[in-house]
């Protein structure tokens, strides 16, 4: 684990925290397609399309504006010789660095739940994503065992 992240104490770790956790999420955005209208996901996925683009689209700059802002956090915690090690705005330097970061992960988060609801909203499932993904790799990069997409369903570019 990272120094950010644990495990709830007497709770055993899934053997992939990320796959368990997008799981848990796939399914539970599936299910939500069945919830009423007072459900934001709901909405997503039954309503206008253009709603749900819109969203990834607007998630991904958030994305990255937060990755410049962190990247900018971290060049000033990192590279300011005139403030002292140890001292107060050392630690305000490398603090407002951990707060950049952060809020990149919750943007990235943010980007992964929409996306995710398109792919639900169109069928594809985390193993079908998953797939394209171990195409991408050679076969010395892909996990053994990695499921892929037969031949005739990979397609690049239109």
């Amino acid at each position: 684990m990272g120094q950010k992240t644990y495990v709830p104490e007497g709770e055993q770790p899934p053997a992939s925290q990320a796959g368990a956790s997008l799981e848990a999420l796939a399914a539970t955005i599936a299910a939500r397609r069945e919830a009423g209208e007072e459900s934001y996901t709901h909405r997503l996925l039954t309503g206008d399309v253009d709603a749900v683009l819109k969203k990834v689209m607007e998630e991904a700059g958030e994305v990255a504006l937060a990755a410049k802002d962190a990247d900018s956090a971290l060049y000033f915690a990192g590279e300011s010789a005139e403030v002292a090690p140890g001292s107060t705005a050392a630690e305000r330097l490398a603090e407002a660095a951990s707060q950049s970061v952060d809020h990149l992960r919750y943007e990235a988060a943010d980007v992964v739940y929409h996306l995710l609801v398109v792919l639900e909203r169109f069928g594809i499932g985390l193993d079908e994503l998953a797939a394209e993904l171990n195409n991408r790799m050679t076969a010395d990069e892909r996990p053994a065992g990695a499921v892929r997409l037969y031949d005739e369903y990979v397609r690049r570019g239109k």
